[in-house]
């Protein structure tokens, strides 16, 4: 008798702990979960992403008349509360042979630069998107001229100018001929650069970030050496990132956009 009441309190001792067990099992994982959590934060706190549109930044469409004709977008500079505000500079962004102004609206790109108080005007070249060909576009001057145009007839007066590949058609020799229009230049592994010598981009004062992905081997390699020759130049390497580095890395080269565009003069 004494054998089977014994066995009786061990089972229910047993049953007690199992209940038990069950009760604290929760809590008990939480806990353990939490210095991952404030890992993650104090990761998040080292480098923060800029800061993601929570307002709607409307995108407006235009074409400026002329040989070619010339489609762009536009996004006007807003503040937290979704007012429009003066621009602090106006960023021109060309785009790659693959693209079109609409990569630009599409990746977000646009929207963070408008609510961090930046003008954003994005041009399809001629021949691409909505923008038809010419044959007026032969030579250097000529592409010179066009982008000239552009910024003239949009009130374009304190650029920053992005380009991307197959737009350093473009922009390398725009920077070379004007570049005292420029407040900044932002080329991602632009074509055109081994058309000039060292003295030529010595001489050049322009603030400039330069963009590659590390993957780029080719272009992104080709494009550096020339354009580390600028004197006011800075770098932004894209790791795992290919040619398109800022369609593998939006995040990162949003940083890098934001950053380098904060570094500059506001006197528009």
């Amino acid at each position: 008798m004494n054998f089977l009441r014994n066995r009786l309190v061990v089972l229910g001792l047993v049953l007690l702990a199992t209940l038990l067990l069950y009760l604290l099992l929760p809590s008990i994982r939480q806990g353990s979960m939490e210095p991952s959590l404030e890992a993650q934060r104090i990761g998040l706190m080292v480098t923060p992403p800029p800061p993601i549109p929570t307002i709607n930044v409307s995108i407006r469409t235009g074409q400026l008349p002329g040989d070619p004709p010339l489609f762009f977008r536009e996004a006007l500079p807003v503040d937290a509360a979704g007012r429009q505000i003066l621009p602090r500079l106006q960023v021109v962004l060309l785009h790659g042979q693959a693209f079109t102004s609409k990569t630009w609206e599409e990746l977000g790109t646009m929207a963070l630069l408008a609510t961090n108080g930046y003008q954003a005007l994005a041009m399809d070249l001629p021949g691409y998107g909505k923008s038809p060909n010419s044959e007026a576009l032969k030579t250097d001057q000529n592409r010179v001229d066009l982008l000239s145009r552009f910024m003239e007839s949009l009130g374009v007066r304190a650029a920053v100018l992005l380009s991307p590949s197959m737009s350093g058609h473009y922009s390398i020799p725009f920077l070379m001929k004007n570049s005292a229009q420029l407040h900044g230049f932002i080329p991602i592994a632009p074509v055109g650069t081994k058309s000039y010598s060292p003295q030529q981009y010595q001489n050049i004062q322009t603030p400039t970030l330069i963009v590659f992905g590390a993957l780029d081997t080719n272009l992104g390699a080709q494009s550096q050496k020339s354009l580390l020759q600028l004197p006011n130049r800075s770098v932004l390497k894209l790791e795992g990132a290919r040619h398109a580095c800022y369609m593998d890395k939006p995040r990162e080269f949003h940083q890098g956009l934001i950053e380098f565009l904060s570094t500059l003069k506001r006197d528009v």
